[in-house]
């Protein structure tokens, strides 16, 4: 599929004439989800599991099937894995509270890398707080990378959770997790692992990979806002005690006591999104139309040119691995003495979008020894057109502030 063909299903893109390089904060969605949604909302709008006329059934059957689809997409044993979120931010605090509260007491360790997300690590900063647990990190080393070395030896047979983004959101960096995933398993301790970042660009198989938890955001991935994923295990998903409380997620309610309803019912309290679900495998089917490797083919020739390109510039400071093959479609950069407010302030009045801040990774900032970043993201919409208006732009901002640049 041509990528300027692959351009067009984006009306945002075709309407707007943006350089569009914040898809790691948010991709923008094609017209055969927004039709989706749009058709749900025409033909089969009811609230799942809660009528017995044919609409309402017709709604239970939709969401239901985008259930399986995910499953099968992520290779989970059973569609009863999958639970419907907000996002990945709500998957990660159900883990915390769920699953963390109720199984770590005094003296366990949890382990988080540096690159995590705050929705990776405030959850369990809480969580340790109060089971008085340990929290730890594994550090990343000159390449931005997590060694072996700095694996083996911040996982211990005192840990208990390990929690590791699959992708950095400003590094960009590749974790193994297949290593760290084998490595806590043999030391008794299951993992949580992020992939917000990484399933919008190749596949994921959580029973290859043994992942006990695994979750992402729908709109990472061309879905809708407001619909998240959070895989598990049937069997710790079983044992866990429900997060939120309502309807739906019970099996008898009583004056003093209730039951709950069986997975994945259990942690889907109240009307859900199910726009969202139905835009969620919508997405899905159009990433599978393209193919992962058609993906990876885009997203390689157009990062790879974004570096050739940007290390020219030698007023950029440039923040990735020099590892190729270990590298995502996230770069993070700087134009040296220059804010990144600034900058990306700049860039939009040309109409090139990157994202500026913190990134929701202050710890991993602040051990950087930087306060914050410009960041391009890239996805399967972009071109080497777009790269092009990036530097021409950057250009610009530079010769705007360098005679102001100690």
């Amino acid at each position: 599929m041509n990528k300027e063909i692959i351009k067009k299903d984006f009306p945002i893109l075709d309407n707007n004439k943006i350089v569009y390089l914040d898809s790691g904060a948010t991709t923008q969605k094609p017209i055969q989800v927004i039709n989706a949604i749009k058709d749900f909302y025409e033909k089969n709008n009811a609230n799942p599991h809660r009528g017995a006329y044919s609409l309402s059934i017709k709604a239970t059957e939709e969401y239901e099937n985008t259930r399986k689809k995910i499953a099968k997409f992520i290779n989970a044993k059973n569609s009863e894995e999958i639970i419907f979120s907000k996002n990945a931010t709500e998957s990660l605090n159900l883990i915390a509270y769920s699953y963390g509260m109720e199984n770590l007491k005094e003296n366990d360790e949890i382990v988080l890398s540096i690159m995590e997300h705050h929705s990776n690590l405030v959850p369990w900063q809480k969580v340790a707080k109060v089971t008085n647990s340990k929290l730890n990190y594994m550090y990343i080393n000159e390449n931005f990378e997590i060694s072996d070395e700095e694996i083996e030896n911040k996982i211990t047979d005192k840990t208990k959770i390990v929690g590791i983004t699959h992708v950095s959101n400003v590094l960009g960096t590749i974790n193994n997790i297949e290593k760290i995933i084998k490595y806590a398993h043999k030391k008794g301790a299951i993992v949580v692992v992020d992939a917000s970042q990484s399933i919008p660009h190749f596949k994921i198989d959580v029973q290859k990979l043994d992942a006990d938890f695994l979750v992402f955001s729908g709109h990472k991935m061309l879905a809708p806002l407001g619909i998240g994923v959070l895989y598990g295990k049937k069997e710790i998903l079983d044992k866990m005690t429900p997060f939120l409380m309502g309807g739906d997620m019970i099996e008898y309610v009583y004056e003093q006591e209730t039951t709950f309803a069986p997975l994945p019912n259990k942690f889907e309290a109240g009307t859900q999104n199910v726009e969202g679900v139905i835009g969620l495998g919508s997405a899905i089917d159009y990433i599978e139309k393209i193919g992962y490797d058609k993906i990876q083919e885009i997203e390689k020739e157009i990062i790879n040119y974004a570096k050739q390109e940007l290390l020219k510039l030698d007023y950029i400071e440039l923040y990735l691995t020099p590892n190729k093959e270990n590298h995502s479609a996230v770069i993070s950069f700087n134009i040296k003495g220059v804010h990144p407010h600034d900058v990306a302030s700049i860039l939009d009045s040309k109409g090139v979008c990157v994202r500026s801040g913190n990134h929701c990774a202050q710890p991993l900032m602040r051990y950087l020894g930087i306060d914050s970043t410009c960041r391009a993201s890239f996805y399967i919409y972009n071109t080497k057109e777009d790269v092009d208006k990036l530097i021409i732009a950057l250009n610009e901002a530079y010769n705007m502030f360098k005679k102001y640049i100690k």
